[in-house]
């Protein structure tokens, strides 16, 4: 008897494990070379294309229905299921439950350091008060009855006098009050002078083609890094772009780095990284190839960022920012190559620029912008949105500058005392620099425009106070600034450890943590605190701020090298610290130049605690020993010191092989009989 194969009734479409091409859910596995596989959208209209026919077993019956095939034959009719549930309410809620989804949703919305991924289906519109975005009752002001009916008003036509005694009364009150000055109709004699026109490049920044740009950069941007001058973060910040994301993007993300952080104090940077973070997230960097500062933090926060999308392939990063603030130099640091071009002059980046930083971050590089607002002339120049050698008249910014530096910084730059305003100043500076045109006239033009440079390069010390900090003492401004960055880590906390109930998935970014006392501040500043950054700040063990800059040696030398307590005897300490002493001097040799002079910091810290632990008599023979023979740094100097012609070719004659004895033609490729040998 023949087997007969029983009959699959067609129930729930199951999802097909099978690895083929034409199958829709089958597993993408990542290939060595990339993913290029198709996806599952492409698989299902390439089915569509080549489908259209069901297919049917051996006694007729449907198996798998055509795309878009309906499982209702033709000419029956579709009722519904009679039940009162469909005329109930799907979905209910009650006011506790509201007012609670809206105060932990706001909560959430509110916090820098939260986000939501997936909101629940209740309507974000609830959260909003509509009394206060509510329309004009225009029923209160024209009811129906006084427009339509018996007792509607007919408009009338406007007409200023109803008869001629109005109209002399009027022509009599105008006259008394007509001012031949005011007239700008009367012909006048002109005496040569006019109000000059603004210059053309106090709307720098402003124009339509840089804002196309930028729309594009925060089009395609999942998140938008804001870049701020650590000199004068508030003025440097865009609020309509920032309101425009907050109001029409509220998926995307927003970040602010401060940058230029080696011209400020460290006090001042972590006030106003403390004040920042309370709206977003906030890093302070230092952009460098060589030595940057904050790259390791930066790069960390980006990738939770690519971890809270993980559904995405890739994620893209905007810098945005005013012109010259570092927008371009951060992304090179981050590539630690120069891919953008960069310049300390406003308008070098013209067009926006995709970078590859990993496999699933992208950097977008976008032209610097400027929001229009009413700032003067003098503002926007020393905002570094100009450049300097289209401003007109250089020597009228002047004054603004000796406003807002301290005297004894000039001073100290320009070497220039006893002014008394900014022509005398002009003055003295030209004739010190030997700046003077026909006649001994100082050239004020000249060295204006120098002094714009040095502005806008950061030579000139200046910094803006973080709001709410005065003129206090050191260890005034220090406190406060630490109790700041205190209390945003407890709020923080205490914010985080209550989750959401409206978010289905939420996850929270880690604080961003960085050692401030590890940025080389490239200016001198009187009111650096100093001893507080003595106290705060670890020798050795945080030398390195970043990981990704810290070579693997130092890692192996810091847990090799030992220190002396103050309880060893001295006969014990000094052999400690000469072993300690030789395994750096020969891990110098194979670091680079900048990791030498960061490497030298450690050394240095050795050789105080040998001068502070060794007894009198030991450093005396120690310096008597110094001065007979060399070290073997002032040797490994001689090496590569510059040496003549001379001593070049007497090095030559020496190192050259002479045919002598039976090693050369053992070591010598001669008449290319060994060619194996050198």
């Amino acid at each position: 008897m023949a087997k007969i194969k029983p009959f699959r009734s067609r129930g729930k479409k199951t999802i097909s494990k099978s690895n083929a091409s034409t199958n829709p859910d089958r597993l993408q596995v990542m290939a060595k070379g990339g993913q290029n596989m198709r996806s599952q959208s492409t698989i299902k209209r390439l089915n569509m294309y080549k489908g259209g026919k069901p297919i049917r077993n051996r006694k007729g019956q449907v198996i798998k229905a055509a795309e878009f095939q309906s499982e209702v034959a033709s000419g029956v009719q579709a009722r519904v299921e009679p039940n009162r549930r469909w005329f109930g309410n799907t979905r209910v809620i009650s006011q506790n439950s509201l007012q609670k989804f809206q105060t932990e949703i706001g909560k959430v919305i509110k916090d820098p350091y939260q986000m939501i991924l997936k909101p629940s289906k209740l309507p974000m519109s609830l959260l909003h008060d509509r009394a206060k975005t509510s329309r004009v009752h225009i029923l209160d002001t024209e009811s129906f009855e006084s427009t339509f009916g018996k007792k509607s008003k007919r408009k009338r036509p406007n007409i200023a006098v109803a008869d001629l005694s109005e109209l002399n009364a009027k022509i009599a009150t105008s006259t008394e009050a007509y001012d031949a000055d005011k007239d700008e109709d009367l012909v006048r004699d002109s005496d040569g002078t006019h109000e000059i026109a603004a210059a053309f490049y106090n709307n720098a920044g402003q124009s339509r083609r840089i804002w196309n740009e930028l729309y594009k950069v925060l089009d395609c941007s999942d998140v938008v890094i804001e870049v701020l001058d650590a000199r004068d973060p508030m003025g440097t910040r865009c609020g309509r772009v920032e309101k425009y994301l907050t109001q029409e993007k509220p998926h995307k993300h927003l970040i602010f780095v401060l940058n230029k952080v080696d011209l400020v104090p460290t006090w001042v940077t972590k006030a106003w990284v403390a004040t920042l973070s309370s709206e977003h997230p906030t890093v302070a960097f230092h952009a460098s190839i060589t030595n940057p500062f904050g790259k390791g933090a930066l790069i960390n926060l980006l990738r939770q960022f690519g971890k809270l999308h993980s559904e995405k392939k890739n994620i893209s990063c905007g810098f945005i920012g005013y012109p010259n603030v570092g927008k371009s130099s951060i992304i090179n640091t981050l590539r630690k190559k120069k891919v953008c071009k960069v310049a300390p002059l406003a308008g070098e980046t013209k067009v926006w620029q995709y970078i590859t930083l990993m496999k699933r971050i992208f950097l977008v590089d976008c032209p610097g912008i400027v929001q229009p607002s009413g700032d003067t002339e003098t503002e926007i120049i020393l905002k570094g949105v100009v450049r300097v050698e289209y401003v007109q008249e250089p020597d009228q910014h002047i004054a603004e500058i000796l406003r807002r530096v301290k005297p004894e910084y000039m001073a100290r730059q320009y070497q220039v005392t006893d002014w008394k305003d900014s022509e005398d100043f002009l003055t003295q500076m030209a004739n010190r620099m030997g700046k003077l045109l026909k006649g001994g006239l100082p050239d004020w033009k000249t060295v204006s425009k120098m002094i714009l440079n040095d502005w806008q390069r950061g030579r000139i010390p200046y910094y803006v106070r973080p709001p709410g900090m005065k003129e206090t003492t050191e260890s005034e401004a220090n406190t406060a600034a630490t109790e700041t960055t205190n209390e945003v880590e407890t709020t923080d906390k205490t914010d985080t450890d209550k989750p959401a109930t409206a978010v289905d998935l939420e996850k929270q970014l880690e604080p961003v943590e960085q050692d401030l006392a590890q940025v080389k501040v490239g200016l001198e500043f009187t009111d650096e605190l100093d001893n507080s950054e003595k106290v705060d700040s670890k020798p050795d063990e945080e030398i390195s701020a970043d990981k990704s800059e810290t070579p693997d040696q130092i890692e192996c030398l810091e847990e090799d090298v030992v220190l002396p307590s103050r309880s060893e005897t001295p006969s014990k300490a000094p052999t400690k610290l000469n072993q300690a002493d030789t395994k750096l001097k020969k891990l110098r040799k194979f670091l680079s130049t900048s990791q030498q002079r960061r490497f030298d910091t450690v050394t240095n810290f050795t050789d105080s605690m040998n001068r502070e632990d060794l007894p009198l008599t030991a450093r005396r023979k120690k310096r008597k020993a110094a001065k007979g023979n060399k070290s073997e740094d002032a040797k490994t100097k001689d090496e590569f010191a510059v040496k003549t012609s001379k001593q070049k070719r007497a090095e030559q004659r020496q190192t050259k092989k002479k045919k002598v004895g039976s090693d050369y033609y053992s070591s010598a490729n001669v008449k290319n009989k060994n060619r194996r040998k050198t």
